[in-house]
């Protein structure tokens, strides 16, 4: 079973189902962000999404993105394949230092207050002709932490448009709660194995193009997927996955967890040091 997880420990559905958790929306209320202005947390809290946001110039992706050649190189020859990139902060010295970047951080730290964990990266790579689908998902329906604040920041790496695969969400639909969803098959050409049927009742549909360099964020109850890359352009993007310092990991998640900002109780997350390659 294929999870959309950057960690080593994948629990199982039933693993998953035995953690007891408040899964409800939890609105940001930063009385003085630093980052974002008071409209946009406005529109976080209405839509489960917020983006484009700049974070990185031309310049900077460019040697980022030289560095994801260099790693999607060495994996597709070990045999693996484009989306196989995860955990890379506990592997890789300069994601670490992504998920650690100043810029990024703060834009979290507006929508979730100073104490804030990141614990999880992972490349989805959609090579050219890809052909594979993100069906509709909830994360949180993956992830064993409690309650439930955790958001994804999605970097592109590569231009990200409809031709390619950009990923897709519906508005509103964080605040619903857990929402059901079928299994998917090995064969049914889904990156993932879950599917969301009919996710036009949850929300409004949008596209979320980004251009490289660009981040957007969206809540872990945001409905989201993307359509196949049937163009001849590469689509990597970088998620990055944050919490506040005071949700509950369980299974052993918490051993992922890096304190980015603020403090953490060591007992909840004992902190993951930064990798010595690369």
């Amino acid at each position: 079973m294929q999870q959309p997880t950057d960690f080593a420990i994948v629990p199982d559905r039933t693993s998953i189902e035995t953690v007891e958790r408040e899964i409800r929306f939890f609105p940001a209320s930063a009385e003085s962000p630093t980052s974002l202005s008071a409209v946009q947390i406005e529109s976080w809290n209405h839509d489960g999404y917020l983006g484009p946001l700049d974070l990185f110039d031309q310049q900077l992706i460019g040697e980022i993105r030289s560095y994801f050649d260099h790693l999607l190189e060495t994996t597709l020859a070990e045999g693996r394949d484009s989306y196989s990139i995860s955990s890379a902060h506990l592997k890789h010295a300069p994601v670490w230092d992504l998920l650690n970047h100043p810029k990024l951080v703060s834009y979290v730290r507006d929508l979730m207050g100073e104490d804030v964990i990141g614990w999880g990266t992972h490349f989805f790579c959609k090579l050219p002709k890809d052909g594979k689908n993100v069906d509709w998902h909830q994360d949180c329906s993956y992830w064993p932490l409690t309650p439930t604040k955790a958001v994804t920041v999605w970097l592109a790496i590569d231009d990200a448009d409809q031709d390619n695969g950009c990923m897709e969400v519906y508005t509103g639909s964080h605040q619903h709660g857990l929402i059901d969803f079928q299994q998917s098959s090995s064969t049914s050409g889904n990156v993932l194995d879950q599917s969301v049927k009919n996710p036009e009742q949850y929300g409004t549909h949008r596209l979320t193009p980004l251009v490289a360099g660009q981040i957007s964020i969206h809540s872990d109850q945001l409905v989201h997927g993307s359509s196949p890359n049937n163009s001849q352009r590469r689509r990597c993007g970088l998620t990055l996955r944050y919490c506040p310092a005071s949700v509950m990991a369980y299974l052993g998640w918490n051993r992922k967890g890096v304190v980015v900002s603020g403090k953490a109780d060591p007992e909840r997350w004992p902190g993951a040091k930064r990798p010595e390659s690369d």
